[in-house]
């Protein structure tokens, strides 16, 4: 068994990884880069030969997990895609809509290539997508490879991936949590038996400050609603489409049922409830906490907006506002909510994500109160008079958490991907002193490293 790593940089990007074990091929994932553009912002399939794959195996339906399937399957017209079903349906909405995207970045940005797919492209290659269930078995077609899945407690569906040829193993994390969210349940890992590991590192450059909570978190969020409903403020929390808007959703519905904060409405927007229908289709078929709970339709006090005409979205005092992107990128619905948001000292902008250091999110969250920011190439600077707050709401594992569970298997060989440099500095770090019997390596683009 031979590992290539597709992507193009050692880091958090365009994830893609390639299994060979004689003349049969699996690939892991194939994502697109968030920060990139056009061809580049694709993994770099040149060592995959056309129609060449026996399978694709997706962990989950995150942008820079399944950005470039479509492309992929283009090159490898015949070959099967493996996932759940929930990753397959929550992918297909994904991926439409960025078509959308694409389409209204050729336009605004002259990027000639866009879009790399079609709608009609999408629906076509629906035909080759297969779904399994987690936790059962499988074999992977026109090989001699057999594999499972595993809920990985990410978003929706996210799984791990155990291959297995003969008595070898290879599990493969993809995007992993260990800890409890509000709708998804901990990770539930192998944890023998696994002789390679390929392993997710993207909070490998992050520590958790002394005494920190999930809960704690979600008390200091309610502290701040609290203050801001008694100001007569509103508050906005910027949330992913995907996975952040439905934790968020689901944990300001927990949280006023104890009491912890008022009734307020909460609106979300766009792409956010596409996504949140298809989470509440699978309420009761799905490994989530509160099951057959129903976000659209069971959240008494705190309602979405419901209607379908797109229009421009007006604060309002006293509510909740939960808009995508997480990171307030350009032209989404929370950069421009901002424009006529952050004014106001009365409101409260809470993030609860990741964001990138080059988009507008960053630049907030990291700003003196009355700095000028700019949302917008084509608006106006707004001075930020609100009351920004961070809260480490995060869907992916710590790094002690990810660092404990693979010392618990130790691997034979370990590599480490989904990671900047740094983050995966410190875990090289780790494993040199807890697990020196294992083989760390941390895979080059292209490089190929022999499993067993």
């Amino acid at each position: 068994m031979r590992f290539r790593n597709l992507t193009r940089q050692r880091e958090i990007g365009a994830n893609s990884y390639l299994l060979e074990a004689g003349d049969h091929r699996v690939v892991l994932d194939a994502g697109m880069h968030p920060k990139r553009v056009g061809f580049d912002a694709l993994p770099d399939f040149g060592p995959l030969p056309h129609k060449s794959a026996n399978a694709v195996i997706i962990t989950h339906a995150h942008h820079d997990h399944i950005g470039s399937m479509p492309v992929l399957q283009r090159k490898q017209p015949n070959t099967p895609v493996l996932m759940t079903e929930i990753t397959g349906e929550l992918a297909s909405a994904m991926l439409h809509n960025s078509v959308n995207v694409m389409t209204k970045q050729r336009e605004e940005n002259s990027i000639t290539e866009y879009p790399l797919f079609t709608h009609r492209e999408l629906d076509d290659i629906r035909a080759q997508w297969i779904y399994r269930d987690i936790d059962r078995s499988f074999e992977i077609p026109d090989t001699n490879l057999e594999a499972t899945l595993f809920d990985a407690g990410h978003i929706l569906g996210s799984t791990g991936v155990l291959v297995r040829e003969g008595s070898n193993t290879l599990f493969y994390t993809g995007d992993v949590n260990f800890e409890a969210q509000t709708i998804c349940r901990a990770a539930d890992f192998p944890t023998s038996g696994i002789d390679v590991m390929i392993a997710e590192t993207t909070r490998g450059d992050y520590a958790r400050p002394e005494g920190f909570s999930r809960k704690g978190e979600k008390e200091r969020l309610a502290g701040v609603i609290r203050d801001t409903h008694e100001a007569g403020g509103a508050v906005m929390i910027p949330v992913f489409a995907l996975g952040k808007t439905q934790e968020v959703m689901l944990m300001l519905h927990e949280l006023h049922q104890e009491g912890l904060i008022p009734e307020m409405p909460l609106y979300i927007g766009g792409l956010s409830t596409k996504i949140t229908v298809l989470y509440d289709h699978y309420a009761s078929r799905s490994r989530r906490s509160y099951p057959g709970f129903r976000l659209l339709e069971d959240m008494k006090m705190l309602v979405p907006r419901k209607s379908k005409k797109r229009q421009e979205m007006i604060s309002s005092p006293r509510t909740l506002y939960a808009l995508s992107s997480g990171m307030m990128t350009e032209h989404t619905v929370s950069n421009i909510f901002a424009q006529k948001f952050l004014d106001n000292p009365r409101n409260s902008l809470c993030f609860v994500g990741y964001t990138d250091p080059e988009s507008p999110g960053y630049k907030i969250r990291n700003a003196a109160p009355g700095t000028m920011i700019k949302l917008s190439k084509d608006l106006p600077a707004v001075a930020l008079n609100a009351r920004v707050e961070s809260f480490d709401l995060s869907a992916h594992a710590s790094r002690e958490q990810i660092a404990e569970y693979i010392e618990k298997v130790k691997p034979k060989k370990l590599l480490l991907v989904h990671g900047e440099e740094p983050a995966q500095m410190w875990f090289t770090r780790r494993f040199n002193e807890t697990i020196p019997g294992t083989e760390i390596i941390r895979p080059e683009s292209h490089q190929p490293i022999d499993l067993w």
